[in-house]
Formats: C-alpha cells, sequence, structure tokens
C-alpha cells in the first residue's frame, strides 16, 4: 500500500467534521491519516475529540498574534513540524494571508455549507431560504486567496424543504457535509482529483 498522506486539521470550534474524517482514517484503505488537529481557540470542543482519538494537538491563539502574518508563521511551523502533506479546514474561522495560501497551494482543503459559489460567506443557510432556494448542500475545495472560492473536489445537494427554518437546514446540510469532506479527502489523498488550471480533473478508475 502506498504511504498514507499525513493530514493536519484546523478548527476553531466543536469539531464535527473533524469527527467525521478521524473516522474514516480508522479504515485501512483509506489513503490518509490525521497526524495533527490546530485550534486558533483554546476552548474549541474538537481538540478533546481529538485527544480521545490519539491525536496530537496544538492551540495557536490568534489573539496573542500581532499581526496575521505571525501567527500564521507559527502555524506554518506547527504544520511543518508535524510533517503534514494536506491542510483540512473543518469550521476554521480565519481568513488566511496570500503567502500561507500559496505556500500550500493545491494541498488545502475547505468545506463550505453551500453549493460554490453561490452564498459564500456567513448567515448561508438564512440567506438561502430568504432567496426561495430549492436545493442547497455543501462544497469540498481547494483554498485560495479569496473567502469561499478555489478549484471544486465535490458537492452534495440537499433539499430545502417548504417548512424549512435555518436550524433545521443547518443540520441537513451538515449530515451531508460529513459524507462528502471524507470522500473529498480520499480523492485528493489517492491522487484522484488534482488540480489543472483552476480546475478539479477527476482520474476515475475503471470497474
Amino acid at each position: 500500500m502506498t504511504a498514507r498522506k499525513r493530514v493536519g486539521v484546523l478548527i476553531s470550534g466543536r469539531g464535527s467534521n473533524l469527527s467525521a474524517l478521524i473516522e474514516a482514517c480508522k479504515k485501512p484503505s483509506y489513503p490518509a491519516e490525521i497526524t495533527v488537529v490546530i485550534s486558533n481557540r483554546p476552548d474549541a470542543a474538537g481538540l478533546d475529540i481529538a485527544t480521545k482519538s490519539g491525536i496530537a494537538t496544538r492551540v495557536i491563539d490568534h489573539k496573542n498574534y500581532p499581526s496575521r502574518e505571525t501567527f500564521e508563521a507559527d502555524l506554518n511551523a506547527a504544520l511543518r513540524a508535524a510533517n503534514v502533506d494536506i491542510i483540512c479546514n473543518a469550521g476554521f474561522m480565519r481568513l488566511l494571508t496570500k503567502g500561507f495560501v500559496e505556500a500550500w497551494r493545491d494541498r488545502q482543503l475547505n468545506i463550505h455549507p453551500s453549493l460554490l459559489p453561490a452564498f459564500k460567506g456567513l448567515d448561508t443557510h438564512e440567506r438561502v431560504i430568504a432567496a426561495g432556494e430549492k436545493i442547497s448542500g455543501c462544497t469540498v475545495h481547494f483554498v485560495r486567496t479569496q473567502m469561499d472560492a478555489g478549484p471544486i473536489i465535490s458537492q452534495a445537494e440537499v433539499p430545502v424543504l417548504a417548512a424549512d427554518t435555518p436550524d433545521d437546514l443547518a443540520a441537513r446540510v451538515l449530515q451531508a457535509e460529513h459524507k462528502l469532506y471524507p470522500q473529498a479527502l480520499e480523492l485528493v489523498a489517492s491522487g484522484s482529483a488534482r488540480v489543472e488550471g483552476e480546475r478539479v480533473i477527476h482520474d476515475l478508475k475503471p470497474d
């Protein structure tokens, strides 16, 4: 078996997508393993999830740094020290500078709770419902400097029901995220998904 890709997961909160990635990595055939989980918030619940799974954790509190660049210098150093091949942003609520993004170009993934390029940014579900959309969903993409932009790896659709509140829709989309993110990471870690220009090409294996 080819060596598994080493993954660093960046979090800021509860770590629900982190849990889904951890579960996927338990499969012997999965082409990736999580070697470090880093949070910019010391109270992030996802840190406990990682610790209970035997995964190394780090807290790099952005509030302790005078600039984004100095924060990212330590973040980058921690990822390099863990020999990370791929970064997965999983509820990581920090915008990253061009220098950091370019250093990890085509090796950093993010998940967003809409069908990008529609509904970038915050308050996604409220805006989807207000717009009268019938379909929403989630997207895994490679990170670029612009918020919620970059080559799309995969997407999953979720119906928007007439009686949905933003919380109802968020819960349904989150269930889809938990399936989509491990699938997308598997594609990237196995080499089945690659970037050409600003599009993702999938090398599908014949049955």
